[in-house]
């Protein structure tokens, strides 16, 4: 597989990175998604990074620096499952 960087944003503690997480864990577990790689970026510890995209919400997902995916307040897990999927479909595309 050659699967395109995924850069990840996060708070720890936040709920919906949280969600995120989980969906990614199960989705890797998919074999058309196994192998997919992630760098989680704490935001609050990591500003040097965080600084140079333009985000809003976490958990905000990039490919190539350009953003598949920002959560929205109140996001429901399974749209959440969702967004993330079209972030790994994106990488691999």
């Amino acid at each position: 597989m050659n699967a395109k960087k995924i850069l990840a944003f996060y708070i720890e503690g936040c709920p919906y990175c949280r969600q995120a997480r989980r969906a990614v864990d199960e989705l890797t577990s998919e074999s058309q998604y196994a192998g997919i790689q992630i760098e989680w970026v704490n935001e609050n510890l990591h500003t040097e990074i965080s600084e140079r995209y333009d985000y809003y919400y976490v958990p905000s997902m990039f490919v190539d620096d350009t953003k598949v995916y920002e959560a929205k307040p109140g996001e429901k897990y399974e749209e959440c499952r969702e967004n993330v999927r079209r972030v790994f479909d994106s990488s691999l595309a």
